[in-house]
């Protein structure tokens, strides 16, 4: 009996030590607890799943949380942060409202957004109306930033 509860402490501390070890994707998108997760910027629940953003530090895995795009822009660019360049930007699909890269997205302008920027984000550029203006995270992100002046 007590070969048995020493080999399955050992079992269990083993699992606990790997698992503990395990590297950790930072560059993976983490589950959103909706309508409990407060967007970083503008502290608004989180509720949107056509326009959720997370943001991923990178060098730590540390998370945040934006109801809308703009409010990431706009907390990269207010709080001056150090590895806005490097960060991992993770956007709901206003079509599927899967994970995208946000840097990747293509953004339609004229939308009813959480926080009113009015960019929706799209993996497709075909998922976009042929009227609608399509502009790329580049362009999105100078607008905000103007619009946030």
């Amino acid at each position: 009996m007590m070969k048995k509860l020493s080999l399955i402490t050992f079992a269990l501390l083993f699992s606990f030590v790997i698992n503990g070890c395990e590297k950790k994707d930072n560059h993976a998108f983490k589950k959103v607890h909706w309508d409990r997760d407060m967007c970083q910027r503008c502290k608004m629940v989180v509720s949107d799943r056509k326009n959720t953003t997370e943001v991923r530090n990178p060098d730590n895995g540390k998370t945040y949380m934006f109801d809308d795009i703009g409010c990431a822009i706009l907390w990269f660019h207010d709080n001056h942060i150090a590895w806005q360049d490097k960060a991992v930007i993770w956007i709901t699909d206003a079509k599927t409202g899967k994970w995208i890269d946000a840097r990747k997205a293509f953004y339609d302008t004229n939308n009813i957004t959480p926080m009113a920027y009015g960019f929706c984000a799209h993996l497709n550029r075909s998922d976009i109306n042929s009227s609608e203006e399509v502009v790329d995270f580049k362009e999105m992100k100078k607008r905000v930033i103007k619009i946030g002046k």
